[in-house]
């Protein structure tokens, strides 16, 4: 009977913590060339272990609800997940409305320098918060989608000191294609076979991959268009593929931990 009641005791204790621990969203803000940004740590507090740190640039609509909560599946208890705001804590595009978006992004896509100073600082933002969040700071890198993979890849060629870069269906172009010799993380980009947005610019962009020093591989997924990881969307160019999805953040955590862990 002590046996089975402690082990009682003991199972409701592991329920207790299980029902204590959490995912943490915590704002962490910056002001740059006198723009103030807002963004969000995103963790499981369930372990104090530490993790490698991931900077998350989301789609053109930027930090909403749905960004927080893809962030916080990415995170699990695997990553520290530093969600990321590009535009500035004033600019918050409505979701689904496309003309706010579109505004949003526009200064970003006419000044290519701009993108990678911001996404720069977002960096240095995440290696900020080793002090008072469980991040390994040797195990650091960044993932983007749509437009927040360009905004990733921007930060590859910028040269910044990561492991690895991912771009779900992001934009492939650049201003400068010789800053790929600057490259050192590992950049996965995956594409939808039949995204009429980005595909036409595939060719160019391996070319440019060609020319890097970086180890790269280019995905292209099968009956895919824009969009296959972002829920709810459902048009003709920009759509959920729960599949290709799937598919996609498989590639992910598999091309992450061997760039963590400095193998094949």
């Amino acid at each position: 009977m002590r046996i089975a009641r402690l082990c009682c005791l003991l199972l409701l204790a592991g329920s207790s913590f299980a029902a204590q621990a959490k995912m943490v969203h915590r704002p962490v803000e910056w002001t740059l060339d006198g723009t103030r940004f807002h963004s969000v740590l995103v963790y499981d507090d369930a372990t104090s272990a530490k993790r490698p740190g991931l900077v998350m640039v989301p789609n053109w609509y930027g930090i909403n609800d749905m960004a927080v909560q893809k962030a916080e599946m990415i995170a699990g208890k695997d990553y520290v997940i530093l969600l990321t705001d590009m535009y500035g804590a004033s600019v918050r595009p409505q979701q689904g409305n496309a003309d706010q978006a579109q505004a949003a992004i526009k200064p970003l896509y006419g000044d290519r320098a701009l993108m990678r100073k911001r996404i720069n600082a977002a960096l240095a933002q995440l290696k900020a918060q080793v002090a008072s969040a469980p991040i390994d700071a040797d195990k650091l890198g960044a993932i983007g989608f749509c437009f927040g993979g360009t905004a990733v890849l921007d930060l590859a060629r910028s040269g910044a000191d990561i492991a690895a870069v991912v771009s779900f269906h992001g934009g492939l172009t650049t201003d400068d294609p010789a800053l790929a010799k600057h490259i050192k993380a590992r950049v996965l980009t995956m594409n939808g076979a039949d995204d009429k947005g980005t595909m036409p610019d595939a060719d160019k962009f391996m070319d440019e991959m060609r020319e890097s020093p970086a180890d790269w591989q280019f995905v292209v997924i099968g009956h895919a268009v824009h969009c296959f990881t972002e829920v709810g969307e459902n048009s003709a160019g920009c759509r959920y593929d729960e599949r290709a999805a799937a598919r996609s953040y498989r590639l992910m955590h598999d091309w992450l931990r061997a760039a963590f862990a400095g193998t094949p």
